[in-house]
């Protein structure tokens, strides 16, 4: 098969889709790699890495796309690119298309195979290609709640692990899954005192059990979390629905109960949100404030740290990548129960009831 990396395009997006070791065992399996020039730069990898591996550089992202059965990236193909995709071209990257009526329909225009990470799930019933961009988002929503607190960012002026007689930050999670325990988790380290909140019993038992006396839990509900938002430094949200948009469980109407200078890191933010007053965001211009509350919406939060971010990413796709190359997108689906689940849109044909659901279709096909 012949794999094509191209060049990250969206604001801020360093990553890149494959390592010069995923391009190793690609060539080594007979394969062809087409790499665009200075897709690997932002993430530590030179052109001359990829061809030391085999990989063809090639000059554009047209010529990769041109040339190329199947795409590996790391985010949605945006505007530019849509025209780019292939009839019948295996695209491999997160799609979140509940958040996106507009990409959703130009993929369907475009006729080609659409396997999003985001939706392959393993019989647990755990995402195992969103889990590590989840650790990272998680882990980085503490960084940047911290350095948003900071009064220079209209923040509180709250220093999370607070100081010997002054009492620590507070931090409220929202769920109780990756992003919210890889938060938890940083926040607890450095002092803060962090509540989370889930609807889970089995996930709040877990978390009650690995996590320090100063993270607490409590159920999920309406109440709870408008009587924490009115006295806690830094929300998370990380509410996942697997594919579909994230429910608005913090409303416009709650921002008048915050404290002035509070600190929102919606990191459902590529699932459409789970905060009503949350809109997408660029590592470029990464806050907005709306009623005093500081709001940090980034898309591609991960993209921030390439390097950390491509090697976890790369270590959990290749091994999909190679079972799509060797054995062509179908047979791979069909031998494959994780991976079928990643079929989102197959030659104009909508497969994903979460997809149809978000945007209220009945069926699509074209």
């Amino acid at each position: 098969m012949k794999v094509g990396i191209p060049k990250e395009i969206k604001n801020n997006e360093s990553r890149v889709g494959i390592t010069p070791a995923g391009v190793f065992e690609l060539v080594r399996n007979n394969h062809t790699v087409y790499v665009q020039t200075g897709a690997g730069d932002g993430s530590g990898f030179s052109n001359s890495d990829y061809q030391q591996v085999g990989a063809i550089v090639l000059d554009t992202i047209g010529q990769v796309y041109a040339m190329s059965d199947m795409i590996v990236k790391v985010k949605e193909p945006i505007k530019e690119e849509y025209a780019l995709v292939q009839r019948g071209q295996v695209v491999f990257t997160y799609f979140h298309f509940a958040s996106s009526e507009g990409l959703t329909e130009a993929m369907i225009d475009r006729k080609g195979i659409c396997i999003a990470y985001e939706t392959v799930e393993d019989e647990d019933g755990t995402l195992p290609l969103l889990t590590p961009m989840s650790e990272v988002a998680g882990r980085m929503a503490i960084q940047q709640g911290a350095k948003y607190l900071e009064k220079p960012e209209k923040g509180r002026g709250v220093l999370l692990g607070g100081v010997p007689g002054v009492a620590p930050g507070r931090v409220l999670v929202l769920g109780a899954g990756v992003v919210g325990i890889q938060a938890a988790k940083m926040a607890a380290g450095l002092g803060a005192h962090v509540t989370i909140l889930d609807v889970n019993m089995k996930r709040l038992r877990y978390v009650n059990d690995v996590m320090p006396s100063h993270v607490v839990t409590e159920f999920s509900n309406e109440f709870n979390i408008r009587k924490h938002i009115k006295d806690h430094d830094l929300i998370v949200g990380g509410i996942l629905l697997k594919g579909a948009k994230a429910p608005k469980i913090i409303t416009r109407d709650m921002l008048k109960d915050m404290r002035p200078g509070t600190v929102i890191v919606d990191v459902a933010v590529d699932q459409g949100g789970c905060v009503e007053t949350t809109r997408p965001t660029t590592h470029e211009n990464p806050v907005y404030i709306i009623d005093d509350v500081v709001h940090y919406c980034v898309t591609n939060m991960p993209g921030a740290v390439p390097y950390t971010s491509t090697m976890a990413l790369t270590n959990v796709t290749l091994p999909y990548v190679l079972k799509l190359a060797n054995l062509g997108w179908e047979e791979a689906c069909q031998s494959d129960v994780s991976l079928q689940k990643g079929l989102s849109i197959v030659k104009g044909k909508v497969i994903s009831k979460e997809i149809l659901d978000a945007f209220k279709w009945e069926s699509r096909d074209q």
